[in-house]
């Protein structure tokens, strides 16, 4: 017996950060968007845990820990410890987001793992139970279950459901490199003491209401992104040749490293990838729609 879930990634569209808190954790105004790139997680009965992940053409993904500190791992434990079930599961990651990404990639693999053991297991949990699960394991892993498109508040696990009026097509461009989100955010509160309260933009959303990409691209904004050029100043040539060959906004997605390229349409969205693949510092580059639905079973 086996479950699949799919998962997709997501963008901020809107990432308004405030000063840190007495936990360590930051207050967000994090506007979600899930796109089109998936990764796909499956659980199967088993004697004993293990955990395997590949990446596309099924090479191996070292990047990604396969012992039970893996968010995915973690979900199928807590999920069992509320059950009385011991998580004696195989879980293998088909991965396609890209990891450390600033993507949500890990925290996708958590909610399709627990989805797929909520199946596998017939625990039956509501989707109440579910989202508290999610927002134990990790600050965006309640949106990854959700998807569409939601603004965070809180540490960005408190998701209220946002209309979207139309498709927005965007470009992901993977960097040679990984950056640490803890270190984004200990930049992020060196350059920016004063952080003032987060706030998601009424004009953003109401972009997103109406379809209006020409709107979205105008108001979209990351506030940890001067960190991350801080920490990772080349992704600043990124971004502008991802202008310069036609995109409408370009900013780094969360924490990055990945950039994401706001574009007008599917043929603007080839353009644009086929300018950013093999510049240097730019591993790949994605071509992906939004929203996207949450984590799925197959």
């Amino acid at each position: 017996m086996s479950a699949t879930v799919r998962v997709p990634a997501k963008v901020n569209v809107q990432l308004a950060v405030g000063g840190a808190r007495p936990d360590g954790f930051h207050d967000l105004a994090n506007v979600f968007l899930a796109v089109g790139l998936y990764d796909e997680v499956t659980v199967s009965e088993a004697d004993s845990f293990t955990l395997t992940c590949t990446g596309p053409g099924s090479v191996p993904v070292p990047e990604v820990p396969l012992d039970r500190t893996n968010l995915a791992a973690r979900a199928a434990i807590e999920l069992g410890r509320r059950y009385d079930i011991a998580p004696d599961v195989r879980i293998h990651i088909a991965k396609d987001i890209p990891v450390a990404g600033g993507m949500a990639g890990g925290s996708a693999d958590a909610a399709g793992a627990l989805l797929a053991c909520d199946a596998l297991w017939g625990t039956n949990a509501s989707r109440e139970e579910l989202l508290d699960i999610c927002a134990e394991l990790g600050s965006d892993v309640p949106f990854s279950l959700v998807g569409g498109a939601a603004l965070g508040t809180g540490r960005g696990e408190k998701l209220e459901p946002l209309d979207v009026g139309g498709e927005f097509w965007w470009v992901f461009a993977a960097a040679d490199g990984g950056l640490s989100t803890p270190a984004v955010y200990r930049e992020f509160d060196r350059l920016s003491p004063e952080a003032p309260d987060p706030v998601a933009a009424p004009a953003l959303l109401e972009a997103l209401r109406t379809g209006d990409v020409e709107a979205l691209a105008a108001t979209v904004t990351n506030d940890l992104q001067p960190a991350a050029l801080s920490l990772f100043p080349s992704l600043k040539d990124t971004l502008d040749a991802g202008t310069s060959a036609g995109a409408l906004a370009a900013l780094v997605s969360g924490s990055g490293p990945t950039t994401a390229f706001l574009v007008a349409d599917e043929s603007s969205a080839r353009k644009v990838a086929a300018a950013l693949t093999g510049i240097a510092g730019c591993r790949s580059a994605r071509v992906a729609s939004s929203p996207a639905r949450g984590a799925t079973i197959l």
